[in-house]
């Protein structure tokens, strides 16, 4: 009974202690960049549960708290108003004053050119504490905020600068993938995008940038294996920050670019800042990758990661790695499967682990595959929870070649 309560005790100091140093990592965050928007941002991967009391809660207490005023987009939606209704019920239930803003292509009325240039909506807007946007197809969003020219209508307008004074803007799925300026568009599966490319107007279109110039966002990252989607987008476009957000999960993106995870599952941050890559089939080398769960954040500013509290006193220790034998993933793009492999080799003893892609032999190019190749550096650092099975692993080096696939693939005995 004595050593229970001394093992008791031992584990209150640690999570005393990580706290505290959670507390002064996040004092020392930078300040707001001079010129940039007060507000938050919210990005949520999708399939966001209405239960989910966190992510709902936050979007309302960035948003003011109880009372708070949202303006919620059906655009993506092929039911605008189906879906801002349920949505709003969802938002008040958290104790937000939500309304819906009667701006999306597929409206029978008012017409979406109209409306997204009415000044009365707009002024709604723009006097709102936050927005809001639903699911769906991130294209429809763009052409109902957008005029044919490109450029933005009073209703874009309004939000910017109810962002820019300290509103909140949080969307889920398509909502999350109009936060960067470039988004996916009309993308076929993650592996023939990585063997044919993405072009503009094809794969890539333009976003609506909230979360400014330098950071590539994309969503259902972690169960559609979207993270090899991202890669090539990122080198086509000159991104160096790509961040990709699993289901359920959120990324809080706050005023001075201190990134916070937040939501079931967690997020990834992919570094291209030293990645090289030559011409021909796709290939990457040097590229860096990060897993932040529930609770971890990362500054985008200063490139600090602080994990969660219950984390922070639990760093994995090299000379004492639980898995042994070598690392090998038949289907890296499977659900969670990068994220499994990343826990598995920063406790490792091995120094780097495989993961293999390839597709049908029916598909167009059978014969062409790709090799993912996760190393550990002496940047890697690994955290575990004291009290739940949540990791965190950073700085992983990732190298991606193609290789050749031997047809036929198998034969029978």
């Amino acid at each position: 009974m004595l050593n229970l309560a001394r093992r008791y005790l031992q584990f209150l100091l640690l999570v005393l202690l990580a706290a505290g140093q959670a507390q002064a990592a996040t004092a020392a965050a930078p300040a707001i960049p001079p010129g940039g928007p007060k507000g938050s941002l919210v990005i949520i991967g999708g399939a966001l549960r209405g239960e989910n009391a966190a992510v709902w809660k936050r979007i309302v207490e960035l948003a003011g708290g109880p009372g708070a005023r949202i303006a919620v987009f059906g655009s993506a939606s092929a039911s605008p108003d189906v879906a801002g209704k349920n949505n709003i019920e969802v938002l008040n239930s958290y104790g937000a004053d939500a309304f819906f803003v009667p701006v999306a292509v597929k409206l029978d009325s008012p017409d979406y050119r109209i409306a997204a240039n009415d000044q009365a909506i707009a002024d709604a807007v723009r006097h709102a504490d936050g927005a809001y946007f639903v699911g769906g197809n991130q294209a429809r969003i763009t052409e109902a905020l957008r005029k044919k020219d490109g450029s933005s209508t009073r209703v874009l307008d309004a939000l910017w600068a109810m962002y820019r004074n300290g509103g909140v803007i949080a969307g889920t799925s398509a909502g999350a993938a109009i936060m960067s300026e470039t988004m996916f568009y009309d993308a076929s599966s993650v592996l023939s995008t990585l063997k044919r490319g993405v072009a503009d107007g094809m794969e890539l279109s333009p976003g609506l940038g909230f979360v400014g110039k330098d950071v590539f966002v994309d969503q259902h990252l972690l169960v559609r294996g979207r993270f090899g989607r991202m890669l090539p987008a990122m080198l086509a476009k000159g991104y160096k920050t790509g961040l990709g957000i699993d289901e359920n999960t959120s990324m809080i993106i706050h005023g001075n670019r201190d990134v916070e995870v937040l939501g079931y599952k967690g997020a990834l941050l992919i570094d291209l800042s030293g990645a090289t890559f030559t011409p021909g089939d796709f290939n990457v080398s040097n590229a860096r990758l990060s897993y932040l769960d529930n609770g971890d954040r990362f500054n985008l500013q200063n490139g600090v990661f602080t994990p969660s509290p219950e984390k922070l006193a639990n760093k994995l220790d090299p000379a004492k790695p639980y898995y042994r034998g070598p690392l090998f993933f038949a289907d890296i793009l499977g659900n969670t499967t990068v994220v499994d492999l990343m826990h598995r080799l920063i406790d490792s003893d091995q120094a780097d682990a495989i993961g293999l892609t390839l597709g049908s032999p029916r598909d167009l190019q059978p014969e062409l595959g790709f090799e993912f190749r996760f190393s550990r550096t002496k940047e890697s650092i690994g955290y575990v929870s004291a009290i739940s099975d949540m990791n965190s692993v950073f700085n992983i080096r990732l190298d991606v070649l193609p290789i050749l696939i031997r047809q036929p693939l198998y034969q029978y005995k």
